[in-house]
């Protein structure tokens, strides 16, 4: 063999390398060299004699399959170029071409993109003239998300609006029709959307017992990466095709399956030894990222978990401080406490790009933005929006910019425009009467309104009205402003019971504020951007080095010195609607310990000690279960006297 495998391998590595007939599961730990063991294990196919072509390799990304067979034609030679790789759906593509003809297809057959589906969504919504049948009805990238969930998820339309968009169970014989008429549509015009191709595949391999023979030949080794990210569909895929030779190899890690909410099945990795009979199982437990004591906190949080394969996380590595708990008095203080730590940090030489900052929802880095743009500290935020960035958290800013500065014209347009029947022109109109009345609160106060004003234009003074009557705090203020915006939110977006928690949580941080005037300007202290990148990696090699915000189903598969985990509040993290449901609760441990083990050095977790819970009328005050009782040989308790 010209690869030394027993040098360049570890012993649990090597055995999935080496591992050559039946069915391998291989439970790969968090950072145990789960890209490695599979690029090796082509390479080691291929220099034992088996056709390249006969080989392949299934990823989630085009680009995780490219970079497996470059590194293992860097390891061997350019024969690895020719193994069969890709993402499932570009497998099923080019064998429905192959095979269109069976399934009433043609063989040219057009791919809708997601944005081409929806296009088609909104000509059909025209056409079936939904704005006369209802006031309110999901928009077309609503539409698209619930029919692919209806694939992904293996559920009705039923199903996935009374668990996912409640606000739309009035409408849902209309959905429905319009999903029927989507799907007809496709057909006729031989369309097929990513999920379609998954779908059709399935149907190939199912329904043409020589179809499926012919494919299940072709390839002798089977191999997938991340199968605990499959859904329903995927596995049975796979399922059909690795009946006939049953060399199938598929690597994941249960405790790292977090993506339920995309369709992701978590019992496909629990059951594949039921599947697949004579099933042999590897763990790979060899932690090349984090010391010790991250490993020991990190086998703790997933040691909890009811359903899993059991593993022990170590490594080679000495030294390393122990994880740290740090409770502080409110958001504001656990925001001060992270922006101090992160400066000391980088005194001592750790560069800003080397630390994150992880949360479980967007909203839960809103505060500590405004403490990052005080101390002018550079950072980029992915998995959501910057807190300035988000259209309604601007909408209600611009609401309460005017009470300060009357005569702020962009502020007026965007509050204006955002009511009923006012276009360009009445804004313009309306501004020019707002700004020559000059009286009282944002001169809206005493203004008189002709007949035939639009009505929600006097929604609008009542709540000018009442603020420059009452004079009330700075909160005060934005509640009345959220108030008198719910409606139009309900109005704007689809997904607007997720916006109302961000406005909330906006309310909550203007309790600290005595004057309007400072919480303008601490909203107003980083520009906005263009907008955030959702995808981590992309940046270019001569960015400048800026801190790291992400929540943790953006960040999972990355690493970074020094880790901190905010918000680790019960009723937080987990989320208060998962405590009760037994599946989500066991998701959110998961997402918990995927949190905990991008830490390389350093790992602290923070909570504020006082939260309300508006929804409950409740005090949240404890951290997270999934940390509260590990014991201080684990986890140093911290309180923030900052």
């Amino acid at each position: 063999m010209r690869i030394d495998y027993e040098q360049h391998l570890n012993s649990a590595q090597l055995e999935a390398v080496k591992h050559l007939e039946g069915p391998l599961l291989v439970i790969a730990g968090a950072g145990s060299g789960k890209t490695r063991t599979l690029t090796y294990r082509v390479a080691y196919l291929v220099e034992k004699g088996v056709v390249p072509s006969a080989i392949l390799l299934l990823t989630f990304t085009r680009k995780a399959a490219h970079e497996m067979l470059h590194r293992a034609t860097r390891l061997l030679d350019r024969r690895c170029q020719q193994v069969a790789g890709g993402t499932f759906h570009s497998f099923a593509n080019l064998n429905l071409r192959r095979f269109a003809s069976l399934l009433g297809l043609s063989a040219d057959f057009a791919i809708l993109d997601r944005a081409d589906a929806e296009s088609l969504i909104a000509l059909l919504r025209k056409e079936m003239d939904i704005s006369k049948k209802a006031r309110s009805f999901p928009r077309k990238t609503t539409l698209a998300n619930i029919f692919s969930q209806t694939v992904n998820k293996t559920k009705s339309i039923e199903d996935i609006i009374l668990e996912d968009y409640p606000q739309f169970t009035d409408v849902l014989d209309l959905v429905t029709d319009m999903h029927r008429a989507y799907e007809q549509r496709k057909r006729d015009h031989q369309f097929l959307d990513f999920d379609d191709l998954l779908v059709f595949f399935e149907r190939l391999l199912s329904e043409h017992e020589d179809v499926r023979r012919r494919l299940a030949a072709t390839y002798q080794y089977i191999m997938v990466d991340e199968y605990q990210d499959t859904n329903k569909i995927q596995a049975d895929i796979l399922y059909r095709l690795a009946q006939t030779n049953r060399n199938i190899m598929v690597v994941g890690d249960d405790s790292q399956s977090i993506y339920a909410f995309r369709g992701a099945n978590f019992k496909n990795i629990m059951d594949f030894p039921d599947w697949f009979a004579g099933t042999r199982i590897i763990g790979l437990e060899e932690n090349y990222r984090s010391v010790q004591p991250v490993l020991d906190l990190t086998n703790l949080i997933i040691d909890q978990a009811r359903e899993k394969y059991s593993k022990h996380l170590f490594t080679r590595r000495t030294g390393g401080a122990l994880p740290q708990l740090v409770e502080n008095e409110d958001e504001n203080s656990q925001s001060r406490y992270v922006v101090e730590r992160i400066m000391a940090l980088n005194r001592q030489g750790v560069e800003l790009d080397k630390i994150a900052v992880l949360f479980r929802a967007s909203y839960h880095s809103f505060d500590l933005e405004i403490e990052l743009s005080r101390e002018r500290i550079p950072f980029i935020k992915y998995g959501g929006f910057k807190f300035a960035e988000s259209a309604h958290i601007k909408d209600v800013l611009a609401h309460m910019r005017v009470i300060a500065n009357p005569s702020d014209r962009v502020s007026w347009y965007r509050i204006l425009m955002l009511i009923d029947k006012v276009g360009p022109r009445s804004a313009q109109k309306l501004f020019n009467d707002i700004r020559s009345a000059k009286a009282g609160c944002a001169g809206m106060v005493s203004l008189k309104l002709p007949n035939n004003t639009p009505p929600g234009v006097a929604r609008l003074q009542k709540l000018y009205q009442t603020i420059d009557t009452h004079a009330p705090s700075v909160a005060d203020m934005g509640q009345a402003v959220v108030d008198y915006y719910q409606p139009l939110l309900k109005a704007a977006y689809d997904d607007h019971p997720k916006r109302a928690r961000d406005l909330e949580h906006l309310v909550d941080i203007m309790q600290r504020y005595q004057r309007l005037e400072q919480f303008l300007t601490d909203m107003a202290l980083e520009p906005p951007n263009a907008s955030v990148d959702n995808g981590l990696g992309d940046e270019t090699v001569d960015a400048p080095s800026r801190l790291v915000l992400s929540t943790i189903h953006s960040a999972k598969g990355l690493e970074w010195n020094t880790v901190f985990i905010i918000w680790a509040l019960d009723g937080r993290f987990p989320s208060m609607q998962s405590i009760y449901k037994e599946h989500e609760l066991e998701e959110e441990m998961r997402l918990m310990y995927v949190a905990a083990t991008r830490a390389e050095e350093n790992l602290i977790f923070t909570y504020p000690n006082n939260v309300y819970e508006h929804s409950l009328g409740i005090i949240l005050n404890r951290p997270s279960r999934f940390i509260d009782m590990l014991p201080d040989t684990i986890l140093e308790k911290v309180y923030n006297q900052l």
